[in-house]
């Protein structure tokens, strides 16, 4: 099974964006020589102090520079907020630097009404799938240069390598974007991390829907991977210990009190009231978890176990571990778990 890691860009406590934005492309590194698939940066917004991810297609230059051959990509740039060929002109000039290694992962979210009036993003749309799926396909049309010359826009190109263009993906957490992605024939990444619950069922509708004439994807067969918030230690309990502020976190969310910062393992600790029990080695058949944890052992069947309920080849690491050196540690347990090859 390949690995691949979506990094979210979280301000360390005490630190700045230019901080996080260091850590983000040291990860990228780490992640390169450990052996991992490819690496992408996350887009949030209004979340300053917290996460500074606000533009994957910014941040993904500075990470084509610093790597050489994993593949760099957006999870994801929202399409809702921007014009489609925007988007593509942005990742047509990342192909451009990082030639034949760059993804462009797809999908939408609303944040605070403020930061979508600042954004500009309209919230009255009508049909909002049938927007994305335009969206969608307007990005890709205009990053292959596939509309005809009597289109509107078919006198338009955007730049890129012999390589290119970037690799389309669609991301979401329900089986509409699951559908969307099947009907395109494009690759779907599922954030299992966000609504695990509905993991099995979207790519169901993946599946069923997915139409290799669709035009868009290239691909004969569905192919994906699912985002799982996942972290490794040396022992269960260790690992449990490490995935506490993820529970922590998850609990103000629920609250409605998430704050400016992530708690430290100690505070998510202290707030729930003990360590988090270990994830058990063997999932219950409709159990998907929100977050798992384990020592290489426990999180090598972990992770398999949640691919084979998909019959996915690939997973997507995400993780909520304030501290840096801890949050790379990790990484390289879960790299030796899944027996990747590290590059030279």
């Amino acid at each position: 099974m390949d690995l691949s890691v979506v990094d979210l860009s979280p301000v360390p406590r005490g630190g700045t964006a230019a901080d996080a934005f260091e850590n983000t492309v040291d990860a990228a590194k780490h992640a390169e020589r450990l052996g991992y698939e490819r690496f992408w940066v996350a887009e949030h917004h209004g979340m300053g102090d917290r996460l500074a991810g606000t533009t994957p297609e910014v941040l993904l230059g500075r990470v084509a520079g610093a790597t050489d051959s994993i593949r760099i990509g957006s999870g994801a740039v929202l399409l809702n907020h921007y014009s489609p060929f925007k988007v593509a002109e942005s990742f047509g000039v990342l192909d451009g630097l990082a030639p034949g290694r760059v993804d462009l992962g797809m999908g939408r979210a609303n944040g605070s009404p403020a930061s979508d009036r600042a954004l500009g993003t309209d919230r009255r749309v009508e049909n909002p799938n049938e927007d994305h799926r335009e969206r969608i396909t307007a990005v890709v049309n205009h990053l292959r240069g596939d509309y005809p010359p009597d289109h509107p826009y078919g006198d338009l190109s955007v730049p890129g390598s012999a390589e290119g263009p970037a690799v389309p993906w669609v991301l979401g957490s329900s089986p509409a974007s699951g559908e969307i992605a099947g009907e395109l024939g494009l690759r779907y990444c599922f954030a299992g991390f966000i609504r695990p619950g509905f993991a099995e069922r979207a790519f169901a509708a993946y599946r069923e829907s997915f139409d290799p004439e669709g035009g868009l994807g290239g691909l004969d067969e569905p192919r994906g991977m699912v985002a799982v918030n996942a972290v490794a230690a040396e022992t269960d309990e260790a690992a449990a210990r490490r995935r506490a502020p993820a529970e922590a976190t998850f609990r103000r969310m629920q609250r409605g009190e998430l704050g400016d910062e992530t708690p430290t393992e100690a505070e998510a600790i202290e707030e729930l009231g003990g360590a988090p029990d270990p994830t058990p080695a063997t999932l219950d058949d409709d159990e998907w978890p929100r977050s798992i944890s384990g020592s290489p052992e426990t999180i090598r069947g972990l992770l398999k176990q949640l691919a084979d309920r998909v019959g996915v080849d690939e997973m997507m690491i995400q993780h909520t571990v304030p501290d840096r050196d801890d949050a790379l540690d990790s990484h390289a347990l879960l790299a030796e778990a899944m027996d990747l090859e590290p590059r030279k």
